[in-house]
């Protein structure tokens, strides 16, 4: 024989209603703003230019080349040859020319870094350092950054960087 209390089974679908409705909480997924993010990075560089010297030493050279000439002795490296005409009153040419080499320099004096007289030799580039001048930069809180030119051989960068990131 079957039992059935109306009562009691509907308390019992309301109650298991309930316990359905609580623990599907757990499934739901909560909302957050740690997924959004903001950043703000304001930077200023500053450059003065330094001296530099750049030097290479060459080697010596030597050459004669001509027509109707007659070489008792080349000159090479140590000086001018001895030349003669080969054909009196024939047309001639004649040309010499002498690059003396470098003498090497084995040591610099250096004061405080600076060298102050730079041995220079025949292929050199120097160049000049930059003058500071007014040369500034300034980070401000509420703005843009700003940047004041220098003098000659400067430079300055101001930035302003803006990142909003959503869901990232």
């Amino acid at each position: 024989m079957l039992n059935l209390n109306i009562g009691s089974v509907y308390h019992k679908i309301r109650k298991m209603k309930r316990l359905l409705l609580a623990f599907s909480l757990f499934f739901i997924t909560p909302v957050s703003a740690a997924e959004i993010t903001s950043r703000i990075t304001d930077s200023v560089q500053l450059n003065v230019q330094g001296a530099a010297v750049q030097s290479t030493r060459i080697g010596a050279s030597y050459s004669a080349s001509g027509t109707n000439i007659q070489s008792t002795s080349f000159g090479g490296v140590n000086g001018a040859g001895t030349y003669d005409i080969n054909t009196s009153g024939q047309a001639f040419t004649f040309s010499e020319s002498f690059n003396a080499a470098d003498t090497p320099v084995t040591t610099q004096s250096v004061s405080n870094g600076v060298i102050a007289s730079p041995n220079l030799y025949g292929d050199s580039v120097t160049q000049l350092a930059g003058d500071k001048g007014s040369l500034a930069g300034t980070l401000s809180p509420t703005g843009v950054p700003t940047v004041t030119a220098g003098g000659a051989g400067t430079t300055a960068t101001a930035q302003r960087s803006i990142e909003l990131s959503v869901f990232k």
